[in-house]
């Protein structure tokens, strides 16, 4: 899990570093290498690629593409830390969405600790002069849609392998991002697209060792791991681009964590 938190800060600063490109046109070129590794993937064990419920499939595409659209123009406009942290609030409206959507039973005291993460945010808000409104509330829809697909995804837990999954997710990209880039293209240039590259290994690389933690031990030991991403996000925003955060922000930033941490204890069974 380490491993793949080290491996997902990685692919956030390359997606950083890419500024000049549009945030549609990222999305795309991400969407064009994991739609080459699935199908190779899928063909090579000889897996069918359309899956079973073909609606779910769609609709996790779609939240998916959307999430990940504007967290990409949130990682553009905010320093990292923060614009990671308004996007760790997902597995809070993936409990809520759950609650409503597949019927799971929410604890009185995960409100509390939800109620303790946008406390965070609030902090994050009023003490990081980086973070306007609008860029919050683009953060927040992005957590919002993030919620969507993990809820699309275990929807679809016992009918589709999940690789099938995975390849939903640029097949719904490519098409719509082709469209959009065409307005506001920009071609890659010298080293971005040695930075497009790494962004795609990146990625494979942190979500298979994500997928094997998940599968080598119990999810409470590992989910809270996931978090530490937080310091590497600030580490990051210090060193690199000498961007330095306010005690209150970092204040906020823990909060934000505590919660969500708190939460997945409190929903893992004992």
């Amino acid at each position: 899990m380490l491993i793949s938190v080290l491996f997902f800060a990685l692919m956030n600063l390359v997606v950083k570093s890419l500024q000049r490109l549009p945030t549609t046109e990222i999305v795309l070129f991400r969407s064009v290498i994991s739609l080459l590794l699935s199908v190779y993937y899928l063909r090579r064990h000889n897996i069918h690629m359309w899956g079973n419920n073909k609606l779910y499939l769609v609709l996790r595409g779609v939240f998916g593409v959307t999430a990940l659209t504007l967290f990409f123009y949130t990682l553009h406009h905010l320093p990292i830390g923060a614009a990671i942290t308004i996007q760790y609030l997902s597995p809070i409206f993936t409990v809520l969405i759950a609650s409503w959507f597949l019927k799971e039973k929410t604890q009185p005291i995960q409100w509390l600790f939800f109620l303790v993460s946008f406390l965070g945010v609030l902090l994050i808000k009023g003490f990081d002069t980086n973070v306007d409104l609008r860029l919050l509330v683009i953060g927040i829809v992005s957590a919002l849609f993030a919620g969507l697909a993990y809820n699309a995804i275990r929807k679809l837990k016992d009918s589709e392998h999940p690789m099938v999954i995975v390849l939903y997710f640029p097949m719904i990209a490519i098409p719509v991002m082709l469209g959009f880039s065409y307005f506001y293209w920009e071609t890659p240039v010298g080293i971005e697209w040695l930075y497009i590259l790494l962004m795609g290994i990146f990625t494979q690389i942190a979500q298979f060792y994500m997928t094997k933690a998940f599968q080598a031990s119990e999810v409470r030991f590992v989910a809270g791991l996931k978090y530490l991403g937080i310091l590497f996000a600030i580490g990051f925003d210090f060193f690199v681009f000498g961007y330095t955060h306010s005690l209150f922000a970092l204040l906020g930033m823990a909060l934000v964590v505590a919660g969500v941490v708190l939460n997945l204890l409190r929903k893992s069974p004992k």
